[in-house]
This record gives C-alpha cells, sequence and structure tokens, in this order.
C-alpha cells in the first residue's frame, strides 16, 4: 500500500498565503471550517472579482477574522497582525475558510458599526458586510433547487408502501398544520439565509442588517391607473413598474424575443381600444415591433400568447417574497436591527456607482456600500448532507437501496498524493473513490480526509 506523507498542519490555503498557524488535528471537526492541506482550491474567479470598477480604491483586500477568547467576533486583522499574533502563540487557528484566528489573551473590544447586506435569492444569495471605510465580507451562496423533486420523489415512495399495506390506519384524520407553518421548500429556503447569516455573525460584530425583501413595492401599484408615463418613449416615474416589467418578460421583447436592445413599455390592448393602463396590459417591445405593432391587440399581431402571459403572476417572485419577509421577522425576533430595501432601489443605487450586476455587487449596494474597498469574495455551495438515493445504475439489475454509509460522501474535501480533491462519489462498494479533477478512481485506502462537506462548502 503506498504511504502517504505526513500532513503538513501549518500550512495555509491560497486565501492567507502570509499566515502560518499552529492549528492541530483537534480542529478538523465537522463544524469547522478548517482545512488541513496546503493546496486547497481557492475562490479567486474572475466574475467574483470584477466588481467596483470606478471606485477610489479597486483593491481586493484578504482580511483576517478575530475572536477574543470566549468565541466572540472581534474586528478582523491584516494578515501581517495575525502572522506575529500566531508566531507568538497568542492566538489560535478555529477556521480555515474563512481565515480566523481565536486570541488567547484578554484585549480590549472596541467595535466599529457593521452593517451587513443580504441580497436573498432562489438559487443564490449575496451577503456583503462593510464599514464606512471598507468591505470586511463578501460571499455568493449557491442554493439547493432539488428539495421539490425529492419531496415528489419520496411521497411517491410512500404512497406505494401504504398502498401494499391494507390493514394501515387511516391518516387524513391527524394531519394538521401548526400556526405559521411552510411549505418544506420553502422552510429550507428560509433556514438557508438563516443560516448563512449566522455565520457571518459568528466572525463579525455585526451592528445591522439590510434585506432585500422584493424586486418592487407591491403597494406602490395597487392603484391602476398610472400617470404621467410615456408608454412610448418607455419613461417611467418609477423604477417598480419597470423592474416589474423587465422581470416579468425576462429582459426581451415579448414580440421578437431580441435581448440587449432598447425595449419599450407598450399596451397589449391599445388605450384607444379600450386598453388600460393595469401592470396586467403592459409589455416589453422593441422600438421595431413597437411600430408594427401600432393600433393592434397582441391577438391581433399575431402574438395571443403574451395576452396570456401578461395576466399570469410571477409565482417565483411571489415565492421568495414570502421567504424574505419570514426572514426579517426571524431576524427581527432574535434581536437583530433590520432595516429592508426593495430591487428598484438597489438597481438605482448600482447604477449611481457604476458597477456590473452580480449577487455580491447588490449585497454590497443592499449595505449602503459606496467607493469602499472591495474584500476578497467566496463562492459558498449549499450540499446535501447525506445522499441515501438508490443505487439505480446497476446494469441488468433492479434498484438497490444501499445498506450501508459509505465513508465519503459527495463534496467531501480529501488529501490524495499530497492534493486536494472534492468527492464526486464512490463504487464497487465504496473500495473505490471517485474525485473531481482525476479521470479514474482511487483506492480508498490512499485518500485521507480533510473535511466534511455537509451544509455550506467554500468551493
Amino acid at each position: 500500500m503506498q504511504k502517504l506523507p505526513a500532513r503538513r498542519l501549518t500550512d495555509t490555503p491560497t486565501d492567507a498565503s502570509l499566515i502560518r498557524s499552529n492549528c492541530g488535528l483537534s480542529l478538523n471537526r465537522e463544524e469547522t471550517l478548517s482545512v488541513a492541506g496546503s493546496k486547497t482550491a481557492g475562490n479567486n474567479s474572475e466574475e467574483n472579482h470584477s466588481q467596483h470598477r470606478g471606485s477610489s480604491d479597486l483593491r481586493v483586500q484578504n482580511v483576517v477574522y478575530v475572536l477574543n477568547m470566549r468565541g466572540q467576533p472581534l474586528m478582523p486583522t491584516t494578515q501581517q497582525k495575525a502572522n506575529k499574533l500566531l508566531k507568538q502563540k497568542k492566538a489560535k487557528v478555529v477556521h480555515r475558510m474563512p481565515f480566523t484566528i481565536q486570541l488567547d489573551y484578554a484585549t480590549g473590544e472596541t467595535k466599529q458599526p457593521v452593517t451587513l447586506g443580504v441580497d436573498s435569492g432562489y438559487k443564490h444569495i449575496g451577503l456583503s458586510a462593510k464599514t464606512e471605510k471598507k468591505e470586511l465580507f463578501s460571499t455568493e451562496v449557491q442554493l439547493r433547487t432539488d428539495i421539490v423533486k425529492l419531496l415528489k420523489d419520496r411521497s411517491q415512495y410512500r404512497r406505494g408502501r401504504r398502498s401494499r399495506l391494507w390493514h394501515r390506519k387511516a391518516r387524513f384524520l391527524n394531519r394538521k398544520r401548526p400556526e405559521g407553518w411552510l411549505a418544506p421548500s420553502i422552510q429550507n429556503k428560509l433556514n438557508a439565509h438563516i443560516k448563512v447569516i449566522n455565520q457571518v455573525k459568528a466572525i463579525l460584530p455585526v451592528s445591522k442588517i439590510n434585506v432585500e425583501v422584493a424586486t418592487f413595492d407591491t403597494q406602490k401599484m395597487v392603484n391602476p391607473e398610472i400617470s404621467g408615463m410615456e408608454y412610448q418613449q418607455g419613461e417611467l416615474q418609477g423604477y417598480e413598474i419597470r423592474e416589474y416589467l423587465l422581470e416579468k418578460w425576462g429582459r426581451k421583447c415579448a414580440y421578437c424575443g431580441k435581448k440587449n436592445v432598447p425595449l419599450e413599455i407598450e399596451h397589449i390592448i391599445p388605450k384607444s381600444r379600450g386598453g388600460s393602463n393595469r401592470v396586467d396590459n403592459l409589455t416589453l417591445a422593441c422600438r421595431e415591433c413597437n411600430q408594427k405593432k401600432d393600433n393592434m391587440t397582441a391577438e391581433e399581431f399575431g402574438h395571443p400568447e403574451v395576452q396570456k402571459k401578461a395576466k399570469e403572476t410571477l409565482k417565483a417572485t411571489a415565492f421568495m417574497n414570502i421567504v424574505r419577509w419570514k426572514l426579517v421577522d426571524k431576524l427581527r425576533e432574535s434581536g437583530n436591527i433590520v432595516n429592508v430595501t426593495y430591487g428598484y432601489i438597489t438597481k438605482s443605487n448600482r447604477i449611481a456607482l457604476n458597477i456590473p450586476k452580480s449577487h455580491v455587487n447588490d449585497a454590497f449596494c443592499i449595505a449602503g456600500g459606496s467607493n469602499q474597498g472591495k474584500a476578497h469574495t467566496y463562492a459558498v455551495k449549499q450540499t446535501r448532507r447525506n445522499n441515501r438515493g438508490l443505487q439505480s445504475n446497476r446494469k441488468g439489475f433492479a434498484p438497490s437501496v444501499r445498506k450501508m454509509r459509505y465513508s465519503f460522501q459527495p463534496m467531501d474535501l480529501v488529501q490524495f498524493d499530497e492534493k486536494s480533491y472534492f468527492v464526486s462519489g464512490v463504487q464497487n462498494l465504496g473500495k473505490y473513490i471517485k474525485l473531481k479533477g482525476l479521470e479514474k478512481p482511487v483506492k480508498t485506502e490512499l485518500v485521507e480526509l480533510i473535511k466534511y462537506g455537509k451544509g455550506f462548502v467554500y468551493v
């Protein structure tokens, strides 16, 4: 059997290359973010760093997060200061990603106001924490989107079992939903938002949280008659109606499907034909289609589907609005100071700063950022804690249920041949392990675990 070299415990990940630590194996627990490999993949994607163009300070700053002796967050420090503390044995490493140290001595706890901006979403969450002078933390979290499918599969399995157990007692009389009940898929989104926010609060002394609760303020759209708008020019008094239409019609012409062209707000049924100014009678059209349509209805113009779609509600938007307002209530119940904002305000601030659209940039604007120095952006992915799916890939055999939980699960971080890899799966009853980046599987006994990939993984 090949013998792996000893793991170098003082090596440091790529995002904190100037720091050496005395992190021991006792810190490599599942609930920590510690990484003991020296070649852990970083998060230096071009997309994450193409931000805040036009600001006074374009440098991406790496900071080290600091906890006091009681494990409470202090203001972060620089890599140089953290390096001195670690060399003098006055601090120890508690997290590798993001890099966090804990002091071994009592110190002053002067803290600055830190504002956390939360760009909540169905698939991604953008987080940005900043002070008046600089941004301290930035991350984009990729959420799971398979909850609904998995719940449907589980329901089918249970229905099949109950149909075979004819003697089972009826259950329809004891199914009561408690007050405040949410659908499991919505509850999962809510729990994910709360967890990532608490993870930021665990390393930074957050004093205020700003949450974007909706793309547009629906209360301002109650009155269907909107005055002072020139529809043929596409000019609106506020951003809320524009954002509603842009999101509903996918930022493209409703008739020809063109993107990245000037779009005009257009009446599906012209006002001269009895159409109203309600949002369910408005759509987006390029200038060419708008002129061709002239005084015709959408159906007469050959696009009856436009009129049908205009009456449909934004289901995904309504879904996320439930999560966002519940999130605000939960955060306030926990004693946090929470302010709400809307997407059209975020867009206006982003345009004023002349920065591209992204989840982390939106979170930066939500937090009230202007020209502060940018922090290193982390990429985080939410993973399934334990994949107990059926083994349905057996050629020539019926699906079988695994009788054991293998030592490694997908997204576990392991070390092989002095390099770090993420696990993509196992085969041959767990004797071989498949690693991302390697074509051939390797023997499980040659792989050493660095960190379990459960919950939120820094990729």
